[in-house]
């Protein structure tokens, strides 16, 4: 089954892996193999015979189109050398091609005999001409307009507009800025540093003037002044995380599978994580899977991706001149800057949440069984599933955060959608034997400030095994889930019980005040009825039961002996409470005395 063999890289050769797998399960394939060029890869020798490099491309770019459905998109990237032959063997594989793009990269290979290789050809083919996905629309696939970027004109479309086919995005791992060399008047005072936290360079679209050096294949943009650090990692050929952003966000959706057949770097296995994708990658290197997947286990979902997302846009002005109005003119570019940056950053964590909140909701999918999500989170066996198929998808967080996101999602109403076709029904009677032990541990862990809210203590699942803990100590011999699901349902009758108790008035008079160690439980009927515990200076704990004799057991009274140095004191006054309803005299008891051991839940707001 496909799902099995997802978000991970698997060793061998990519022909035979793709051949084995499901025929039309893939939505988007990206493609970067050996370009045939002599480079030193550590298991694969590429220095094929020119005919036999074209037939073993034509195999593999087959086993793609096989794998890929109906609707699916191959993205292709390949050198000068051999570029020509395998589109033509591409189109021959039934792809049809939609974009040539070439990707420039400002700096290349120096060649003493010919031009600097400073670009990549990227073929962008679709298995149907008409039917393939390609979002436009969204935002993070748009691109500044010249007219914002060069002219800083106010009638720019603030959504920008669809990348040319000349792709300006930095390699991986450089360091530098784009400068000119035929600046005038520089000086010290009017340079402005830009920050280059991305580890990239800057793109300076005002100066294309001197932009077409001779030393280039694609003249476009001056030579990058500055260094060079070592390459990140063990992939000599690393792709810019930033290049497979734009490709992966406009052909496929979240949730779609993505596969690089050559995964190398795993640079695309990277970012299709990162971007919410399912994801497969082959290698027959034992060390680039190796190292492949370390990369991958150390990434999020929603984690920005590395280097500038348009350099363009990122770049101020380059100061040219010492006058007053230049000097403004570059103050207020670098305010629009932060101002850009801000939103960036804004932008990108509101990305990193909503991804999150999509993971969480397939993890909850997978794992909830036909329970609630307050099942999920309050029973530990299904709690466990749930974690780590989180942890499994990649997400952003830990244990607590994925819970705690999970019940926002059910508050917001976005598992509505979800059926919940198994009910948690624990009946009253059961409950009645163990949810005060679930309302002294939640209001103690509050009281010593061990958590703020019920939510946190169920979503921590630290915090929720002292709860357990706690609860057991007053009522043992009760399962987890039992106590946190009383918990719950302590919390979801409190509202009703607190109106109810509004109509009620407390008792005159309780019984007698006998101390806790000399209770008598034989003497106590097995009748509904009422209490309060007091010690010499507060009350303690209002109650109520529907078994008076069952709820002070020797464990009970000996719990409540270890909260407090003095004697603790029991009132107890045998009635009938179900006739006003659960917890409405417990709640109009707790209003009377303001024990300190009850839930805040029932008391009326003041």
């Amino acid at each position: 089954m496909v799902e099995q063999v997802l978000n991970t890289i698997q060793l061998g050769d990519c022909i035979k892996l793709m051949n084995i797998r499901p025929e039309g399960s893939i939505d988007l394939v990206f493609a970067d193999p050996p370009f045939n060029i002599g480079y030193d890869y550590d298991v694969y020798d590429d220095c094929k015979e020119h005919q036999k490099y074209i037939d073993w491309s034509a195999e593999w770019i087959r086993a793609v189109y096989r794998v890929l459905k109906p609707n699916g998109t191959f993205w292709l990237s390949i050198g000068d050398e051999y570029a020509a032959e395998l589109k033509i063997e591409s189109l021959k594989a039934g792809f049809h091609c939609r974009s040539w793009v070439i990707w420039y990269f400002t700096f290349g290979v120096n060649c003493s005999q010919k031009f600097t290789r400073s670009h990549t050809h990227l073929f962008y083919f679709t298995k149907n001409p008409n039917n393939f996905t390609f979002r436009e629309k969204d935002l993070e696939n748009r691109v500044p307009s010249a007219r914002e970027l060069v002219y800083n004109d106010n009638r720019a479309n603030p959504q920008g507009r669809l990348p040319d086919d000349t792709w300006i995005i930095r390699p991986a791992d450089a360091v530098g800025e784009v400068i000119s060399d035929e600046e005038e008047s520089w000086h010290p005072q009017l340079s402005s540093f830009t920050s280059d936290h991305d580890r990239t360079y800057i793109l300076r679209p005002q100066d294309l003037e001197h932009s077409f050096a001779p030393s280039e294949n694609t003249w476009y943009f001056p030579r990058v002044a500055g260094t060079f650090k070592e390459r990140a990692g063990f992939h000599g050929c690393q792709m810019p995380e930033q290049l497979l952003g734009r490709i992966i966000r406009t052909c496929s959706n979240p949730g779609d599978i993505v596969l690089d057949p050559f995964s190398g770097s795993a640079t695309t296995l990277a970012v299709a994580k990162k971007l919410g994708r399912r994801f497969i990658g082959f290698d027959i290197s034992n060390t680039y899977v190796k190292y492949g997947l370390e990369r991958l286990k150390n990434i999020r979902v929603g984690d920005r991706l590395d280097g500038s997302p348009e350099p363009m846009k990122s770049a101020p002005k380059t100061a040219n001149s010492r006058n007053k109005r230049s000097r403004e003119k570059n103050s207020s570019s670098q305010i629009q800057l932060s101002e850009n940056l801000k939103s960036r950053e804004n932008q990108i964590s509101k990305i990193q949440l909503e991804m999150t909140y999509d993971g969480i909701i397939e993890a909850f999918c997978l794992t909830n069984n036909g329970f609630s999500s307050d099942r999920v989170v309050a029973d530990p066996e299904i709690n466990k599933e749930f974690i780590a198929t989180c942890n499994r998808l990649g997400l952003a967080g830990d244990s607590k955060t994925w819970n705690m996101l999970l019940f926002r999602l059910r508050k917001q109403g976005k598992l509505a959608h979800i059926e919940t076709v198994h009910r948690t029904t624990i009946p009253w009677e059961e409950c009645d034997k163990y949810i005060f032990a679930s309302e002294i541990a939640w209001q103690i862990m509050i009281d010593n400030k061990s958590a703020v809210s019920l939510d946190e203590i169920l979503c921590d699942p630290t915090l929720a095994t002292e709860f357990d803990k706690i609860a057991h100590r007053f009522a043992p011999g009760f399962k987890p889930l039992n106590y946190r699901w009383a918990a719950l349902k302590l919390r979801k009758e409190a509202k009703y019980a607190r109106s109810r108790a509004t109509i009620l008035t407390p008792p005159s008079r309780l019984g007698k005040m006998i101390p806790i160690e000399e209770l008598n439980i034989s003497k106590l009927i097995h009748k509904s009825g009422i209490y309060v515990l007091s010690d010499q200076e507060r009350k303690l704990y209002a109650g109520e039961a529907l078994d008076l004799h069952a709820r002070f057991t020797s464990d009970c009274r000996k719990a409540w002996l270890k909260e407090t140095d003095s004697s603790i004191l029991v009132q107890a006054l045998p009635m009938d409470i179900s006739s006003a309803g659960k917890l409405a005299w417990q709640s109009c008891l707790v209003e009377k005395f303001k024990p300190c051991f009850n839930s805040f839940e029932l008391r009326t707001a003041s």
